[in-house]
């Protein structure tokens, strides 16, 4: 941790993954899916307010690793697209890390 508070997130890959990496990480991952450009999963919440209170929790662990999905919200459903776009629109470990601190997030009542 640094001296203002504020947690150090060791910096990962923005080099795309390769299809056996890709693979292996679909296998360790709850519900995601890869399109052939990026990592997707859909949550189906009990309503609206669960939903909105998970985006929150999302955001927050989002910006501390300093990676960001893209978010669709309907009422109860969200949809999460991830991919780096630094690294030209493909999936890498950031992408992975940040779908298993959501799969994580997700299991959170």
């Amino acid at each position: 941790m640094h001296a203002s508070g504020v947690s150090s997130i060791r910096p990962t890959s923005t080099a795309p993954l390769s299809p056996p990496e890709l693979e292996r990480a679909l296998g360790e991952l709850d519900g995601w899916r890869h399109d052939g450009r990026a990592l997707r999963k859909t949550l189906r919440f009990s309503s609206h307010p669960e939903a909105i209170a998970f985006l929150v929790r999302l955001a927050f662990v989002a910006e501390a690793q300093g990676h960001h999905a893209e978010i669709r919200n309907v009422y109860a459903t969200v949809e999460l697209t991830l991919t780096t776009h630094d690294a030209g629109d493909v999936v890498t470990e950031q992408d992975v890390r940040l779908a298993r601190a959501i799969d994580g997030l997700s299991r959170i009542p």
